[in-house]
């Protein structure tokens, strides 16, 4: 008996460094392959990695969801947009290339703060605030926290509110609320597990709408497949129970023009849970429905594109 546990823990270490060596390398792969084309700055001790178009007068700061990183925008929204304004796209801490300390919050809180450093170190003179999904409740934290630094808000199937069934599916596997085992699963089964899982996840992710071909490259969904990337979109989403219910309480103190656009086939969040809510709290919140689902910026970045030109012009300067 004794040999046969000692047989069978060799076997555990002998997979599990497997795995480990696989994902190291799959990581590496990525880095090579899609290395980050911005630049970096530090605020409030996170590396925050950011790309930024065009010398308009007016400026656009482009905050992407869970588990997202900054070519989702870069994808087409940033280019067209650069055209006439200022824009700047960023990875929130932890994701993409940012990178977030251990002991740092994954609040979306503490992200607002990040956000309003960001607008004062690169001088963005109140833009206008583009968040898309969990990067809606980022927005929408800044604005309470900081209205004075923002022009408005733009935002793309915004998560506003706890839904009431929990996340998604899609992100079941980010529900880890253990620092080690969210560090142990990372770096072992997650990138076997998420590239076996890969048409399934896509499939509710962005349906009913197709995924874009490209999206593993130019729209940076390979990057999803780095530990570091996944133990962040982790911590933002178990970090969500906390702060977001206190926010919603506050949400009629909002006084910057606010303007929502949602999938009516949504397959993340509720259009009605997440953006009619909004308007019932906030009459002064304009909500837009078209035909589409969850992932707009890279499925119908032209309508979308122009969602944001039309909430800048609803949005005149102070």
């Amino acid at each position: 008996m004794g040999y046969l546990l000692i047989a069978l823990f060799c076997l555990v270490v002998l997979v599990a460094a497997g795995l480990f060596i696989f994902t190291v390398m799959t990581a590496r792969r990525v880095e090579l392959g899609l290395p980050a084309e911005g630049r970096f700055t530090t605020i409030m001790g996170n590396r925050i990695h950011y790309i930024e178009q065009g010398h308009g007068a007016q400026t656009l700061l482009l905050v992407h969801g869970l588990s997202g990183v900054s070519q989702n925008f870069s994808y087409r929204m940033l280019g067209e947009l650069a055209r006439d304004y200022r824009v700047v796209a960023i990875d929130r801490p932890g994701s993409g290339y940012s990178e977030r300390p251990d002991h740092a919050s994954a609040s979306v809180v503490v992200q607002a703060d990040v956000i309003a450093g960001l607008i004062d170190a690169l001088k963005l003179d109140k833009p206008l605030l583009v968040g898309h999904s969990l990067g809606g409740a980022v927005c929408l934290a800044t604005a309470l926290r900081h209205p004075q630094k923002l022009r408005g808000l733009a935002l793309i199937a915004p998560l506003t509110h706890m839904p009431p069934g929990g996340p998604s599916s899609a992100f079941a596997a980010l529900a880890i609320r253990q620092s080690w085992l969210r560090k142990l699963f990372a770096w072992t089964l997650m990138v076997p597990m998420a590239i076996r899982r890969r048409k399934q996840v896509l499939d509710i992710v962005f349906g009913p709408e197709a995924v874009p071909a490209d999206f593993p490259i130019r729209g940076g969904g390979a990057l999803g497949l780095r530990p570091s990337h996944f133990v962040a979109a982790s911590r933002d989403l178990v970090a969500l129970e906390e702060v977001l219910p206190q926010m919603q309480q506050r949400y009629t103190d909002l006084q910057l023009p606010i303007r929502i656009l949602y999938g009516r086939d949504d397959r993340i969040l509720d259009p009605q849970e997440q953006g009619q809510a909004m308007v019932e709290r906030l009459p002064s919140v304009e909500l837009e429905l078209i035909d589409g689902g969850h992932m707009l910026p890279l499925t119908q970045p032209d309508l979308t594109t122009d969602f944001v030109r039309r909430s800048l012009q609803a949005a005149p300067l102070a």
